[in-house]
């Protein structure tokens, strides 16, 4: 199968939580299973490390009353034949955060995540590629599978091609102003109460939520809870209406990345082969964290801190 990822960030070329380390990681699992796969992802100021390539296309579309452009270039993910293709226009990425700044969100989010939609679709053609599978993840990716059902719908480069939209956190959607509509060049029929309208601004996960093909979140649990009043924030009812296509998968990890074999940053290291070195550290974080009792079991959890 030929499957595209689309993400707005990408272990190791940028990330701010755990939605770069999925899409840095499970692209690389499929491709061991003999899948063939992609990613595209924003040219960020982190990017420009990667020694990424030139590959001397462009995308080139409407925005708004402007036509924008960008580059593509090409690198690989680290220990896998797995390429990664970056959308470049340093008006939008070029920018020490990859949202915003300690003062709050970048105005102009709406159009730069517009454009990773819809460069993502121009880019696939210019690629010349064809793909069974573009998984899009959040709000960032959020109008490629509207594009893919509106604009592009009776683009031959796209016969056969099916989406996949992943919640990794629902509370992140990307609503913005109703006028914000405009940069999206979709029609106004779209802004309504079905499909991106949500009380009267644009919502760009909404737009995942109601046009791809099928859904994913990040576990069985949290796919039933955000039917629910309580956690649905606000998008409950569309979530319920699309219940037979949402789909629960707990994140795996990279056991290259996460191995304490062969990790840098802990004390010491050790195996299933060879225990003692978690002794060491067991003491090492007890020691740090000021808890003395050496003789009680240490449980550790992983989990997200937001406001």
């Amino acid at each position: 199968m030929r499957i595209l990822f689309v993400a707005s960030e990408v272990v190791p070329f940028a990330k701010t939580g755990g939605l770069a380390d999925v899409a840095g990681a499970l692209p690389k699992s499929l491709r061991q299973l003999g899948h063939e796969v992609a990613v595209v992802m924003p040219y960020y100021q982190s990017c420009k490390k990667s020694n990424a390539a030139a590959t001397g296309l462009t995308v080139k579309f409407p925005i708004n009353e402007k036509t924008v452009e960008g580059d593509i270039h090409r690198a690989t993910l680290p220990g896998a034949d797995v390429p990664v293709y970056f959308l470049a226009n340093d008006g939008y990425y070029d920018r020490t955060g990859l949202y915003g700044t300690s003062q709050g969100d970048y105005q102009d989010n709406c159009e730069r995540f517009v454009f990773l939609s819809r460069g993502t679709v121009e880019a696939v053609k210019a690629l010349g590629a064809k793909f069974d599978i573009i998984h899009c993840h959040d709000w960032q990716s959020g109008l490629v599978p509207v594009y893919l059902k509106t604009l592009y719908k009776d683009d031959p480069a796209f016969d056969g091609t099916r989406t996949v939209f992943t919640i990794h956190n629902l509370a992140y959607q990307g609503v913005f102003w109703v006028w914000d509509m405009k940069l999206t060049g979709l029609d106004w029929s779209l802004f309504n109460w079905k499909q991106l309208e949500f009380y009267g601004k644009l919502n760009l996960m909404k737009g995942g939520l109601v046009f791809a093909d099928a859904l994913t979140t990040v576990s069985q649990r949290y796919a039933q809870e955000i039917q629910t009043p309580a956690f649905g924030c606000s998008l409950d009812g569309v979530l319920t209406e699309r219940a037979k296509d949402l789909r629960g998968i707990i994140n795996g990890i990279d056991y290259a990345v996460w191995d304490p074999a062969v990790d840098s940053l802990v004390p010491a290291k050790f195996s299933k082969e060879n225990l003692r070195g978690k002794q060491v550290c067991k003491k090492f974080l007890q020691k740090k964290s000021g808890l003395p009792r050496t003789s009680v079991p240490l449980i550790g959890i992983i989990s997200r801190l937001a406001d």
